[in-house]
């Protein structure tokens, strides 16, 4: 089975949509027997440069196009000439590439079979809104229709594309690599927060800061470490927002850290932070939760689905973290020995290998509908 993932952003670009394309992809390589391929932009959006047009990632064959305009939707057309040799296409994001491999199959300039996955949409954030609501009821539910199988990443991504997507639509959420960064945690209680991932507007990194000034009224020990990569917020940014804060002396940034070094700094934290506007599905903090950090999370659906599932973490709202501070400080001195093990508990369901298992069911599926 030849299976060509499709992503408009790939390694060595990091984030959330990065990393499952790259767990999904490998995995099915090195376990399942799936020939899958990858075709991605030829730049990362972060950095200056161009990359090379062919290279092996983990193994995983990639091929890279050139493209113009916005990065909110690059144009590449040139994908086109990538999908024909491949059994089926799996289209990550909705994007140009998922409106472009649409449109193409309904003029029948390529016949392959095709799903695609969610990863939240394009509702990231507040900005354009009433334009993305209107783009999403007219351009991408036409699109629709061209795809066998919408794959939502989450029961919140299931909810808003079920008003369009009718009986094509399935659930898979994502996953994470266990191994990646289980029992990383500090073993011995502490109070400091870490929170990594993009520095992006709509991850309100601003508001931990609020939070630490806020815990740092109880217990002056209290510390922050910021973990990442700039996206549309700078580090200088977030530097000024800390300084504003007042807690300046009690954030450490670390930026571009690499896996080995990230895991690193989990070990010197027992709580992850993450007061987002908006996630798909939220991958950080179940990757946090593997690596036994309690989480204290803003209150989106995702977040709120996360902590029923599991029963572990905060839920914080951004107007009360005054008090979301003194519930986080009775939840330290409780001392809970078995709160960590809790929290690696509430991520073992969410394995990377079990979710490519399932999608490759999914492939059979729609290739045997269509060889009949």
């Amino acid at each position: 089975m030849k299976i060509l993932h499709v992503v408009r952003q790939f390694s060595p670009s990091v984030g959330g949509l990065e990393d499952s394309v790259l767990s999904l992809a490998a995995i099915q390589r090195e376990k399942l027997g799936v020939d899958a391929q990858v075709v991605t932009l030829n730049s990362v959006f972060s950095r200056e440069g161009v990359l090379p047009e062919r290279e092996v990632v983990r193994g995983i064959p990639v091929r890279r196009l050139p493209w113009r305009g916005s990065t909110r939707y690059p144009i590449a057309p040139s994908v086109l000439s990538a999908v024909g040799k491949f059994d089926l296409v799996h289209v990550h994001a909705i994007d140009f590439f998922f409106d472009f491999l649409a449109w193409t199959r309904f003029l029948g300039l390529h016949n392959r079979p095709m799903i695609a996955s969610t990863h939240g949409g394009f509702f990231h954030s507040g900005a354009y809104q009433r334009a993305k609501e209107i783009w999403f009821n007219t351009i991408t539910r036409m699109s629709v229709r061209a795809y066998d199988k919408i794959v939502a990443c989450s029961w919140n991504d299931a909810d808003l594309f079920k008003k369009i997507s009718g009986d094509r639509l399935m659930v898979i959420e994502n996953g994470i690599t266990q191994d990646k960064f289980r029992n990383a945690a500090s073993p011995v209680p502490t109070r400091r927060i870490i929170t990594f991932g993009r520095f992006a507007r709509h991850k309100r990194i601003d508001l931990l800061f609020v939070l630490l000034s806020e815990l740092r009224k109880l217990d002056p020990s209290w510390s922050l470490i910021v973990a990442g990569r700039p996206a549309d917020q700078s580090l200088e940014t977030l530097q000024t927002a800390a300084s504003k804060a007042g807690v300046s002396e009690a954030v450490q940034f670390v930026v571009d850290p690499e896996d080995t070094e990230l895991r690193e700094l989990l070990g010197q934290a027992s709580y992850f932070g993450c007061l987002s506007e908006h996630e798909g599905f939220g991958l950080a903090a179940v990757e946090a939760l593997s690596a036994g950090l309690i989480p204290v999370l803003s209150t989106i659906a995702p977040f709120r689905r996360l902590e029923k599932q599991t029963g572990v973490g905060l839920l914080a709202e951004a107007g009360r973290l005054s008090e979301v501070a003194s519930s986080l400080e009775a939840l330290h001195s409780k001392n809970d020995p078995l709160l960590r093990e809790r929290a690696m508990q509430g991520a073992a369901p969410y394995d990377w290998l079990d979710v490519t298992r399932h999608y490759v069911e999914v492939y059979r599926d729609v290739l045997s509908h269509h060889a009949n």
